[in-house]
């Protein structure tokens, strides 16, 4: 019962629109620069390329999954950094190097015999406004580009890199009365152990 509280006391702000979108959604797509990161890109001298993901994030992603909920993301940018974090998080896909998100978003439909309004989508910027139109759960992070804001059903309270996917998951768990369990049960494991 007090995880319960805590749970509703810290999506006390989400409206009763945003929990009937949540409801619906069977699919989670993210863009991963501006979402999962900050956005930046790190060279090193050899043109190695890093980034730096959010631990947190990654967590949700095997409840949402485990929840019977799909994952996955659709990215301007290749990059194996981003390649291997998608499959390391055992995402049910990943498209990289996406220049035209709407079309990609059709063929995932299509293949997933999914209505648009049966996916939430999570990005911060033009690329993603073809998707952000039209999904049933359009969010961005809260450094999103303003213009690209009032596309979006919800506005994060976090920026990218610092923990969107994990509030729009825990969102998403919350809204199919799952994540109240999640916390019970990891609850009682550990105090089981005491």
């Amino acid at each position: 019962m007090e995880a319960e509280k805590i749970v509703n006391a810290y999506f006390s702000h989400i409206s009763e629109d945003i929990w009937e979108r949540a409801a619906k959604i069977k699919l989670v797509i993210t863009d991963i620069d501006g979402v999962m990161t900050d956005g930046g890109i790190i060279y090193d001298n050899n043109k190695l390329e890093f980034k730096k993901f959010s631990v947190k994030d990654g967590l949700i992603v095997y409840h949402l999954r485990k929840s019977g909920l799909m994952v996955g993301a659709i990215t301007g940018r290749e990059s194996y950094v981003v390649q291997n974090r998608c499959e390391e998080l055992k995402f049910d896909f990943h498209y990289h190097g996406v220049k035209n998100k709407g079309k990609k978003f059709d063929e995932v439909l299509e293949t997933l015999v999914l209505q648009a309004d049966e996916v939430a989508y999570i990005g911060d910027d033009l690329i993603d406004l073809p998707i952000l139109s039209r999904v049933g759960l359009a969010v961005v992070s809260a450094d999103a580009l303003e213009y690209v804001k009032p596309i979006a059903h919800y506005v994060s309270r976090f920026k990218g890199g610092e923990g969107v996917f994990r509030e729009v998951g825990d969102l998403l768990l919350h809204a199919k009365n799952n994540l109240v369990p999640i916390i019970e049960t990891l609850s009682q494991q550990e105090n089981a152990k005491k």
